[in-house]
């Protein structure tokens, strides 16, 4: 039988689990206490149970006398009350209505599901009184994790709204809120699976379609995320219309499918398709020209074996790096994981009634502008048969600015891209574009014959194309550069902090110096879901030495201890890069793989260099970048509620997934299209950037063209001054400043995509000035809707062009005679 305990105090002592009454001196506004002692469950090591804390006015009618008493009783009829008191206050007052028994009949239906499902779940619903002004009032609110607050329906109970006891559609929206936390076996469910495997498939299309592109793949976790909300959500609606009961799809399986899609789709950006991969093929090889360190032979065709075989023995690495300090990067040190937390809000913000509400608006949206930029891509294919043909070579501004790749070729994938990315992002590309293909490449042109030789062709890295990669490259590393220390010495002085103290505890609590209740939960179900840590070693041990013994198999010119090397630095490069990442929501991974390239590079002699070089750095990269992705999966994972155990394995599950998934796309795009052409449509220009980096590291600056050092000298301190004033100037002048990183991609690849993502931000900024509410719901689901619309387009039309099937038209644009 549950207990109530009267009291006669607003601060009684609620600190002792055994007491069963509680007296304090008289106070000027008397409330009394109501304690509702749960059953506990099964205790796991470090969870607490608190029970169900009320707090109302004191009245003979509604609390200590028989009336109350009674109202109460019926949902009361629990046994074993066992459980652990905590205390959470609510200082701020919430909704007031006239003194009456509403506020009883309110909290029946709550109490009733209490009593019949939450045994032992951290609930607690609270009011305070009101000052006394004639009518006696009360006021409630609901402290529970991550849930739409009880104090609304309270207000619309007030306003006449309907009760909750006679309202049945109301009282089962607040038992979906009250959910209890699953077991993390449950979590993992096949049709989340299945889900995630479409999700993650999806995806892997668009980043390589993107990788082999620009190279410019913005952050799509937040789409991933609304993408897996939107498609369980629609099979279980669908499947609630022909009468099938399914089971409740809950914010943890949200945040497990979201966890392995976007853990097989990132294979496809980290495991380098777009980048060090592609520098290792011949096409690459031929485009970076003849040196000294640029050896003949010095290339390696992709293959899918080769490829699926060092990403499996190089990726899960990465996962066990971290493991046994997960506790203290995401619980201990509270690092904010900016990213994480963001993607976490989203999925809490799904599962509420208002979210629930709004995700039918998104599922039209999403579903409206995924078939619209489906068949226009479908569309636009028949005018693409021949050179510089269809609507992607349209001259928007004219064929004079079409000739300096200024038009809008009519992308929805970058469309798209830009309505997710920040609009500074966006200008930045813009700007980039500007200076290089408006000004820069015009002018060096000129200069033909005198800079350059005349007779060769405007692709080789002698000529025109070696100023555009090196100068590309300058402005990549004066801003990685910069950030790099920059992120070292926040690092450091972070760490320095945490460490001098004597103890670290830096749980959020309250003014009573008590730890809140949703505090103490995640707490539990994040350290009771731990992996061993001698687990953790043994695996990380293990593949390691899989890697070692595989690596110099698959690439000939990778000698043994070079990938020792890489393991044994990895887990502090690991744990460096992490609590950055948690810090500033910068990944620094591919910046850390920079440095190892040059390293093994010179370390490995000339003609072992260039594969040495990015077959080592691209080890180093996935290993520290694929830890700081998981410790922002772990963060959102922490504020989901979400098991850390189903995370590691969803986790592991993904990238097994991206393993063999990635390599397969890539093959397909690669087979299909003309990959790494520096005047076609699929430039993948970091291919050649990563193998100049390479040659750079073997020959010095040797290789450049004439002037190309000066230039790319003043261009490395151009980026440097950039992000040094975004970091020391006002705020309200930092956000006019280009970031230097999103100008270098059109230095290379032209300003067409920059057009494509300024129009996508446009479309946002004008949303948001004619409903911004609505737009802040709407515009990641219309901005996936036209990603992946275009994405998946991209996979039929590769089928086609394996098959020789051409397009019948070829609309092309010339000058008038």
């Amino acid at each position: 039988m549950g207990t109530l305990v009267p009291a006669a105090s607003t601060t009684p002592d609620l600190h002792s689990s055994a007491a069963t009454h509680h007296h304090a001196g008289p106070s000027a506004n008397p409330c009394a206490l109501l304690l509702l002692r749960l059953p506990a469950q099964r205790e796991e090591p470090g969870e607490l149970h608190p029970p169900l804390v009320i707090f109302t006015c004191q009245d003979a009618a509604t609390t200590a006398g028989a009336g109350g008493r009674d109202a109460l009783d019926g949902p009361m009829r629990i046994s074993s009350p066992t459980c652990i008191v905590a205390v959470h206050r609510v200082r701020k007052k919430g909704a007031r209505f006239p003194r009456n028994e509403a506020g009883v009949r309110v909290l029946l239906p709550v109490l009733q599901y209490l009593s019949a499902e939450l045994c032992g779940s951290f609930i607690s619903l609270s009011s305070c009184c009101a000052e006394r002004q004639g009518a006696e009032c009360v006021s409630m609110e609901a402290v529970i994790p991550d849930r739409t607050r009880i104090a609304p329906e309270i207000e619309k109970h007030v306003a006449g709204e309907g009760d909750m006891e006679s309202d049945p559609a109301l009282a089962a929206a607040r038992v979906r809120e009250l959910e209890p936390v699953p077991r993390w076996q449950d979590e993992l469910t096949v049709r989340g699976m299945v889900a995630s495997l479409l999700i993650g498939f999806i995806y892997t299309v668009i980043v390589m379609k993107i990788a082999l592109t620009t190279g410019l793949v913005p952050t799509l976790n937040v789409s991933a995320a609304l993408l897996s909300f939107l498609a369980l959500r629609g099979w279980t609606r669908l499947l609630d219309r022909f009468g099938i009961v399914s089971r409740p799809f809950t914010r943890q399986e949200n945040t497990i499918i979201q966890t392995c899609g976007v853990a097989c789709y990132t294979i496809a950006f980290a495991g380098g398709f777009g980048s060090t991969m592609l520098a290792l093929n011949k096409n690459t090889y031929e485009l970076a020209g003849d040196s000294a360190g640029n050896v003949p032979g010095s290339y390696k065709e992709p293959g899918i074996g080769w490829m699926a075989a060092f990403l499996l023995s190089s990726s899960f690495g990465g996962l066990l790096t971290l493991i046994p300090l997960r506790q203290v990067l995401v619980v201990d040190y509270k690092l904010t994981y900016p990213s994480g937390t963001a993607t976490a809000v989203l999925i809490n913000g799904f599962h509420t009634a208002e979210g629930d509400e709004n995700s039918k608006k998104q599922i039209r949206g999403f579903l409206r502008y995924f078939g619209g930029s489906f068949v226009w891509s479908l569309f636009q294919w028949f005018y693409t048969g021949g050179d510089a043909c269809g609507f992607v070579q349209f001259p928007t501004f004219g064929l004079k600015a079409w000739k300096q790749t200024f038009f809008f070729d009519f992308s929805m994938t970058y469309v798209g891209a830009g309505m997710i990315c920040p609009h500074i992002v966006n200008i930045s590309t813009l700007f980039g574009a500007i200076i290089s293909y408006g000004i820069m490449w015009p002018l060096i042109n000129k200069n033909k014959g005198d800079w350059y030789p005349a007779n060769i062709p405007e692709s080789s890295m002698k000529s025109l194309y070696g100023y555009k990669a090196f100068i590309c490259l300058a402005l990549i590393m004066g801003d990685g550069l910069y950030q790099f220390i920059k992120i070292v010495g926040i690092t450091s002085r972070g760490m320095y902090r945490q460490f001098s103290r004597k103890s670290v505890d830096n749980r959020v609590k309250n003014m009573d110096n008590t730890v809140s209740i949703d505090e103490m939960q995640r707490d539990g179900v994040f350290k009771r879901g731990h992996l061993p840590a001698w687990m953790a070693y043994t695996g990380y041990a293990l593949f390691s030495i899989i890697a070692v013994v595989t690596t110099p198999l698959i690439f000939r010119q990778v000698k043994w201890y070079y990938v020792i090397i890489a393991y044994a630095i990895a887990p502090i490069l690991g744990f460096a890069n992490s609590y950055g990442t948690g810090l500033t929501d910068i990944n620094m991974g591919y910046n850390y793989g920079k440095i190892a390239l040059f390293v093994f590079a010179g370390w490995a002699g000339k003609d072992n260099s260039v594969i040495a070089g990015l077959v080592t750095g691209t080890l180093v990269k996935q290993l520290v970048l694929i830890s700081a992705d998981l410790m922002q999966d772990f963060k959102t994972s922490y504020l989901t509620e979400t098991s850390p155990r189903s995370m590691m394995v969803a986790q592991a599950i993904g990238t097994a997934m991206g393993c063999i998934v990635s390599p397969l796309t890539f093959m397909l795009f690669y087979k299909a299209f003309d990959i790494g052409n520096p005047d076609g449509n699929w430039k993948a220009p970091y291919g050649l950037i990563f193998r100049n980096m390479a040659i750079l590291g073997v020959e010095g600056f040797s290789v450049l063209p004439r002037y190309c050092l000066a230039l790319s000298g003043g261009f490395f301190a151009f980026a440097a001054l950039l992000s040094i004033a975004r970091d020391v100037l006002p705020h309200k002048y930092r956000k006019y400043v280009p970031l230097p990183m999103a100008m270098a991609v059109p230095f290379l690849v032209g300003g067409s995509f920059a057009i494509d993502m300024c129009i996508g931000s446009l479309v946002v900024f004008i949303w948001h000035k004619i409903n911004k509410k609505e737009a802040i719901f709407m515009v990641p689901a219309v901005a996936s809707g036209l990603i992946c619309g275009d994405g998946i387009w991209t996979f039929p039309s590769s089928l086609l062009a394996l098959a020789k099937i051409k397009p019948p038209i070829c609309m092309k644009f010339i000058p008038a005679a």
